[in-house]
């Protein structure tokens, strides 16, 4: 029995190792073939094979399109809805039930996934001393090499721990390779503070692995997708800004101004390497900037993303519109649509709340009149973020024009699959992958960090310092990223942002608009405690009528909880364990 808690909670069975996709997935670094099943010491005496064993560990790297059975996770916010009657999160996650089957692969399946990263993690920092040196290197070749390896498992380790920690909070670290066979369980049965586990080993581990990753290098597909040095100070500037954040700072101590300076230190050392993706138009730049590689298609907007190869229609199948053969997906809300500002940068309604949306009265907040937002009209004259990443009715896209009306191309009567919203997602679907009847393929790759979120990170902490005194880079840090999506005007010449909290808010807008889709919203609300207004707010569609004519409606009506601001820990694992549940599960 003692055997069994090990391996469960700490998911060990993965001794052995099998590697997948190789060159296509992570670049020239893997074109070796795949191990098979080894076990540990066959892996640890072979050079080649703990390469291999290495290499690996980033296929636990996820891809967020329809991850969660078939959901995004921005379908459990209130930026999207998901096409899919059952299973994913609209049956789980967004009515409350966590223990639903349709969110097991979000809730059970990624405390195993993480904790079998980070087991293959401590193996290769514990044995990698010990592994012969290849008769093919040099000995500086082969320090170089077992540089780069520690420092970039213990950058995967700190990110698996990460991505642990938004969902449930500070839990058991472990450091070490646990035998299955020894009595090793007693040792994580207490779960450490949020300083012990954030601060004193996540950004403590940022720090010193650092030094002893790759510089950021000329890109090829030699080394696409490898850990560099800006990948870990930009996770760096991204927790710190995470822990400056009303939800974390009084046990984490640490400051908006720490905050700000850590995104500082990122744009001083490595600005110059990076830049906001520019296009012919504002609509292609926004494009590029998610779908081009940084290595054959020279895209400096990507810091940290994972590598995968070249994917066809079978890829995007699941997230694109019913009329073009497609299964819906991913259906963007009314209540993002509503966030976009109009192209000349004035605010299309009167008021924004604290989670960054408008506030409404009924199904749709009041119109500022000053901006020349019109209902019936709604999508024209807006900022060219919502045409780069939405697809509305009468949109041309694909093999066609987008038609919602009920009984027509997008919106067919009896398809299970059609829109609950309205619409459908255009942000991260390659549209040549549409070109001769579905034949073409592109790459998809799967963003976790671009520059944009840098800039963001960075006007966000400097207004939370200080308001007055940061103001006018907080201003130039925005049209930095606003000018880029083709809208005119300057945030300074903004009359209604004179105040730090209107200034916070819309903020948290310009976030929101910006990485929607990218798997921030869900977090980002949390870690401002404003989750049970922004996650338990009405989905708000629309239907369009024959003539055109749009009227407003409820597509779902979410549950939201305080206990929701982190997840249950699995049932098996605190069962077996006797570690503490999170609070109200």
């Amino acid at each position: 029995m003692k055997k069994r808690l090990i391996y469960s909670i700490f998911a060990l069975g993965i001794a052995a190792t099998t590697l997948t996709s190789c060159e296509d997935m992570f670049g020239d670094f893997l074109d070796k073939q795949p191990s098979g099943e080894l076990k540990g010491d066959q892996v640890f005496n072979d050079w080649g094979m703990m390469e291999q064993f290495h290499f690996d560990t980033y296929n636990f790297l996820r891809h967020g399109a329809g991850r969660i059975n078939r959901s995004w996770l921005d379908a459990a916010t209130d930026l999207a809805e998901t096409s899919y009657a059952s299973g994913g999160v609209k049956t789980t996650f967004n009515i409350g039930n966590y223990y639903g089957g349709g969110g097991a692969s979000e809730l059970v399946d990624t405390w195993e996934h993480y904790y079998r990263g980070i087991r293959k993690c401590n193996m290769i920092l514990t044995r990698i001393e010990s592994v012969p040196k290849s008769p093919e290197l040099s000995d500086e070749a082969y320090q170089t090499f077992k540089t780069n390896y520690i420092s970039e498992a213990r950058f995967l380790r700190a990110w698996f721990y990460w991505e642990l920690f938004l969902r449930y909070g500070p839990i058991p670290v472990v450091t070490e390779v646990l035998d299955p066979n020894g009595d090793l369980l007693s040792n994580y049965k207490t779960r450490p503070s949020l300083k012990e586990y954030v601060v004193d080993f996540l950004l403590k581990e940022l720090k010193e692995c650092e030094a002893g990753l790759m510089s950021h290098p000329v890109e090829s597909a030699t080394y696409a997708g490898r850990i560099t040095q800006p990948m870990a100070r930009a996770l760096y500037s991204r927790i710190m800004l995470y822990m400056a954040s009303p939800r974390y700072s009084a046990e984490s101590g640490i400051t908006w101004q720490q905050a700000a300076d850590a995104s500082k230190g990122f744009i001083d050392t490595y600005g110059s390497k990076y830049d906001l993706m520019q296009g012919v138009d504002a609509k292609t730049a926004l494009t590029n900037a998610w779908l081009l590689t940084p290595y054959t298609e020279d895209n400096k907007e990507m810091i940290f993303y994972r590598n995968d190869g070249k994917t066809n229609w079978g890829g995007i199948e699941n997230d694109t519109p019913v009329g073009e053969g497609g299964k819906g997906g991913l259906c963007p809300s009314q209540n993002l649509i509503d966030m976009y500002d109009m192209i000349d940068g004035s605010a299309p309604f009167r008021e924004y709340d604290e989670t960054g949306a408008p506030v409404y009265n009924g199904l749709a907040p009041a119109i500022n009149n000053a901006s020349g937002y019109n209902d019936a009209n709604m999508w024209a004259n807006r900022d060219q973020r919502l045409n780069a990443s939405i697809l509305y009715h009468g949109l041309t896209w694909g093999n066609g024009v987008i038609n919602v009306v009920l009984g027509q191309r997008d919106n067919p009567l009896g398809n299970a699959n059609a829109t609950p919203t309205g619409y459908y997602t255009r942000k991260m679907i390659p549209e040549t992958i549409l070109s001769g009847n579905h034949g073409g393929s592109s790459y998809r790759l799967w963003c976790f960090i671009r520059y944009a979120e840098i800039l963001l990170n960075y006007a966000e902490a400097l207004n939370e310092a200080d308001f007055n005194a940061n103001k006018a880079t907080v201003c130039g840090l925005l049209d930095q990223i606003r000018h880029r999506a083709g809208i005119t005007g300057n945030v300074a010449d903004r009359t209604d942002l004179n105040s730090q909290s209107a200034m916070r808010n819309f903020i948290r807008k310009e976030r929101t608009v910006e990485l929607a889709f990218e798997e921030h919203r869900a977090w980002d609300v949390r870690r401002w405690n404003v989750a049970e207004k922004a996650l338990a707010r009405d989905i708000i569609g629309i239907d369009v009528a024959a003539n055109g004519g749009i009227t407003r409606k409820v597509a779902q009506k979410r549950v939201f909880s305080d206990k929701m601001y982190l997840y249950p820990i699995p049932e098996g694992e605190y069962w077996k364990t006797g570690i503490e549940n999170n609070p109200g599960w």
